[in-house]
């Protein structure tokens, strides 16, 4: 049987239908949104996996190149590895779910998601989170509460519930919010500068329309939902668990007052091989659960310090940011370099400056565009004392590189301004809690080295949460172990003024504003603090770019002098580039990039252009070689394609007697152009430029 609900959204009708297609998943719906269409179907495996050692959620998100009537380029002409959107939205998915599932849950599920038809203006992405809780809420697979899901743009000071592609072009906001009936649960987005009052109106905004999303899931579900699954959990061994509860809870809470990462890793460390030891015959293959009893009792350990004692693992106070240390100009011959260091977390950021050449090219359902600041983040395993696989990028290095990327775009001078390509590429040496934004301040940085004209300096921080259900504790500039055994991971990042990047995940079913409000009032005094520090390093961009930094000079040229410019066959911009040795890069509207190391080199070229540009002028002198000559004169070449006749009259004093007396071919020699008669025929003078110069 098939079954359809449908609400008013935004200015379009959201509708989602199941029963039509994929039945033989556990559930499967259609979202319909304008004329974007996607499938999501969800399935969960029949058994638990308790050896994983978390919950074993997936998520695949897949955009199909007929869904906007495209066929693939490449050599094969079919889809490939997912992309960086398709991996964002995939993060995008799995961040509001995960909390929904049972404690104790560990079946495989897996989550898909087929974007069918695609309107070109319509975000599938949020689309594809309404449709997974949906699916999910249907399917008979434990799913505690459905989300809902909405994005909020603003024009002219207007907020706007899901913007459309054309509309975001002209938004100063794009904010993503995830949340249940209740609260929200999951924020990422980025703005130019809004302030922390603008942003709860965004998200209180945002949550009266969840609330109406969340309620037409539970209407579809009213009618074609099935029963919720039975599931195994993981059956403890009392006793053992009681054993290492009485043995081991004073070692690691003395453990866990050493402030050190790497000392106090070990000494847990330390704490599990002996009680592995010590219980391998009474209770063999025990090891992932004395782990389990162990993390529980740092997990319990740490919350009771920081909501009885205000006291945190590192022995900071909740508001306290680790000590900070910035460098600039660390790598010699780099456009742009920096290290910027937060308590253990450390990230060296490079920036490179490059030509319209540079730009990354993105061919996905929009069609065929190009990206000229980009930002890309690695995360080595020795950051974290680590032996690892080092492959390509995985969904972490993309998630946290596209947050520092949105935090820093803002900052970025417009290309006709600064008419380069910038890329920064940070590098974490260090992990100990949020490199993500340890990557904004090191990029800010090295954009400064660099001398890239921004327009305000960025910084990020990180907060965190401590709660029981009935008090909480807000926490500034969290550890990784705050991250790891606490219950919310809020990263805001932004200049003095307001906030430019903004992502919250959470591990409870929600949050209030309340607590909200508090977070974003902490985060900014820290990232006021923060940008106090990087300031005392460098305040201003520098003035020079470094010398190995191409300059580019740029030029606008009527376009019906393109085809001049560019010669028969390139041959006329082939020769000003092997003269000067700079790159030139001409735009179909006329505008015209010289980009050189050499300054000089530049210039002359540029001088070449203008002359093509402009045309010969009647009365200039200029530099010409000699290409031909005749009984009559010489015919020489004065601008790169344009020649001229100088008449034997005119090339001295005097009388000549015969051309070859003063000149042969290839001779440079001044001339200065005396008249352009009604042909357009060029007439030039030697004597009259050696008249003129003496």
């Amino acid at each position: 049987m098939i079954s359809n609900v449908e609400m008013e959204i935004g200015g379009a009708t959201l509708s989602i239908e199941s029963g039509r297609v994929a039945k033989q998943a556990d559930g499967a719906v259609t979202v319909k949104y304008g004329e974007t269409v996607l499938l999501v179907a969800v399935v969960a495996s029949k058994k638990p996996d308790f050896k994983r050692g978390f919950f074993p959620l997936f998520v695949d998100y897949r955009e199909k190149f007929y869904a906007s009537g495209k066929i693939p380029g490449g050599f094969f002409k079919r889809e490939g590895r997912p992309s960086e959107k398709e991996v964002l939205n995939a993060r995008l998915i799995d961040r509001p779910i995960r909390p929904f599932f049972p404690k104790g849950y560990m079946n495989e599920v897996q989550v898909m998601v087929i974007v069918l038809s695609y309107d070109l203006e319509n975000d599938p992405g949020i689309l594809s989170m309404i449709g997974a809780s949906a699916a999910l809420s249907i399917s008979g697979i434990p799913f505690e509460e459905p989300i809902g899901a909405v994005k909020i743009g603003r024009i002219g000071g207007e907020f706007i519930i899901n913007p459309t592609s054309s509309q975001l072009n002209d938004s100063d906001v794009e904010i993503t919010v995830a949340g249940t009936e209740s609260s929200i649960v999951m924020v990422e987005g980025g703005a130019e500068g809004l302030t922390e009052a603008e942003l709860i109106q965004t998200f209180k905004l945002a949550h009266s329309e969840i609330k109406r999303v969340v309620a037409l899931q539970k209407e579809l579900a009213g009618k074609c939902g099935k029963p919720r699954k039975e599931f195994e959990v993981l059956e403890v061994n009392e006793p053992l668990r009681e054993e290492v509860l009485s043995v081991a809870s004073d070692k690691v809470i003395e453990a866990l007052a050493v402030s050190e990462k790497e000392k106090r890793i070990e000494a847990l460390q330390n704490i599990r091989n002996e009680l592995v030891e010590k219980y391998e015959e009474t209770y063999p293959d025990s090891g992932s659960e004395i782990s389990h009893v162990l993390e529980e009792i740092e997990k319990n350990e740490l919350r009771r310090m920081i909501l009885d004692e205000e006291r945190r693992i590192d022995g900071r106070s909740l508001d306290d940011v680790r000590e900070i240390n910035c460098e600039i100009g660390f790598l010699p011959r780099t456009h742009g370099s920096a290290i910027f260091t937060r308590g253990q977390t450390q990230a060296l950021v490079v920036v490179t400056l490059g030509t319209s050449s540079d730009e990354q090219m993105i061919d996905n359902l929009e069609g065929i565009s190009h990206k000229s600041y980009m930002l890309h983040y690695n995360f080595p395993p020795f950051s974290v004392g680590e032996v690892g696989m080092v492959r390509g990028p995985g969904r972490r290095e993309i998630g946290h590189g596209n947050l520092a990327e949105r935090a820093l775009k803002s900052a970025i001078p417009d290309g006709t301004d600064f008419p380069y390509t910038v890329r920064i590429v940070s590098d974490i040496l260090e992990s100990n809690g949020s490199s993500s934004m340890a990557t904004v301040c090191g990029g800010c940085l090295s954009l400064m080295d660099a001398g890239v004209p921004i327009k305000d300096p960025i910084a990020g921080i990180a907060m965190g949460l401590v709660t029981d259900g009935k008090k909480y504790k807000v926490l500034t500039d969290i550890l990784g172990v705050e991250d790891h055994l606490g219950d919310m991971d809020f990263k805001v990042a932004g200049s003095r003024d307001g906030v430019t990047a903004i992502q919250m995940d959470i591990k409870t079913q929600g949050i209030s504003f309340e607590i909200l409000e508090e977070a974003l009032g902490k985060a900014k005094a820290a990232r006021v603090h923060v940008l106090d520090a990087m300031s005392d390093c460098i305040s201003v961009p520098k003035t020079e770019l470094s010398p190995y930094a191409p300059r580019i000079i740029t030029i606008t040229v009527d376009k019906e002098k393109i085809r001049e410019i560019i010669g028969p066959g390139g041959k006329v911009i082939r020769r000003i580039t092997e003269e000067t040795g700079a790159k030139i890069e001409i735009d179909d509207d006329g505008l015209v990039s010289i980009a050189s190391i050499d300054e000089k080199a530049g210039q002359m070229a540029l001088e070449q252009i203008k002359e093509i540009a402009v045309g010969p002028e009647v009365g200039k002198l200029y530099q010409g070689t000699v290409k031909s000559i005749t009984n009559f004169g010489a015919f020489v070449e004065f601008l790169p394609g344009k020649e001229g006749l100088v008449h034997i009259s005119e090339l001295a004093e005097g009388r000549v007697n015969k051309v070859e007396d003063l000149l042969k071919l290839g001779d440079e020699i001044r001339i200065k152009l005396i008249g352009i008669d009604n042909q357009g025929r060029v007439k030039l003078s030697r004597k009259a430029a050696l008249r003129e110069e003496k």
